[in-house]
């Protein structure tokens, strides 16, 4: 008997010490490559000098033309992420802060966000290589139900996500092969749908968020301007007094929901399509950046 417990715990003692050495190599090869994705960019490129940084969901990745920022003199990198909330809007201005950037205005998208004070569970994936090699992470994420799971079990969150952070993500990361999410200062461009576009926001409410209101305070603790708005969507949507909602209890959100009104300029209802985010920008950059 005491053979085979010791055979067990040496079983351990390896799987442990394995775990740990795979931990290791999977930090370190989302540690070394700043092309994969926008935190990882945030993390292992040099510090920069940002007159504009957009942030939100994907109706500010999809939404704010890079390229026409830059055109007017203005160094822009759109950080809007797919299905992103203010939770992660948030973390990814603190680690640009953290990461010693230098930020003048700060544009986010603050309009569907708010029905919901939660994290999204996809998004949050991104960020998890890099949890024990930062204190903001690490601040920000403590109160998540599993993490100290994902942080004091070496490899954990690797296997449990190993669809999003596992090998395949791992191994183009030692490699450093460029994905798509950086291209064109991070703006995605979404092509015309010609499906009938609908939304439904009937019976929807904003919640004042604890992480809109850490933006507002980051914001001014470290002098950037911030400029938050309500972005458009598209002509059949239900409940679209939710916008007004929005504004009635956040008043400095500018709102720009009927700015962009035609269905042809939309790619889904809540997403303009290239011509639609780019009659948009036209309209952001001359509102706030021509003065």
């Amino acid at each position: 008997m005491k053979d085979f417990l010791f055979f067990v715990f040496k079983i351990l003692i390896v799987t442990f010490i394995i775990a740990v050495v795979l931990d290791l190599v999977y930090s370190n090869a989302f540690s070394s490559s700043n092309n994969r994705g926008k935190i990882g960019y945030i993390f292992n490129s040099n510090p920069k000098k940002y007159d504009v940084v957009i942030l939100g969901s994907s109706r500010a990745n999809n939404h704010f033309v890079s390229q026409m920022f830059e055109d007017k003199g203005l160094k822009t990198f759109n950080f809007g992420m797919q299905g992103s909330k203010l939770f992660e809007s948030d973390l990814v201005l603190k680690l640009l802060l953290e990461n010693k950037n230098k930020i003048k205005n700060v544009i986010i998208d603050v309009d569907v966000t708010l029905r919901s004070g939660k994290n999204s569970e996809a998004t949050i994936l991104k960020f998890y290589p890099f949890l024990k090699s930062s204190s903001v992470i690490k601040t920000h994420f403590r109160h998540l139900p599993d993490f100290n799971l994902n942080y004091y079990i070496p490899f954990y969150r690797y296997l449990k996500y190993e669809t999003k952070i596992g090998f395949r993500e791992m191994f183009f990361c030692s490699i450093n092969k460029k994905s798509k999410e950086l291209n064109y200062g991070g703006y995605s461009a979404l092509e015309k749908n010609k499906n009938k576009l609908e939304e439904n926001l009937l019976g929807a409410n904003p919640e004042r968020s604890q992480y809109y209101e850490e933006i507002k305070q980051i914001c001014k603790n470290n002098k950037i301007n911030l400029i938050a708005v309500m972005t458009p969507m598209c002509e059949n949507t239900k409940g679209i007094n939710y916008f007004d909602k929005v504004q009635k209890l956040y008043p400095e959100i500018h709102n720009y929901e009927n700015a962009v009104k035609e269905d042809k300029y939309f790619s889904s209802c809540g997403h303009m399509n290239d011509t639609g985010a780019r009659l948009f920008t036209t309209q952001i950059i001359k509102d706030f950046f021509n003065k």
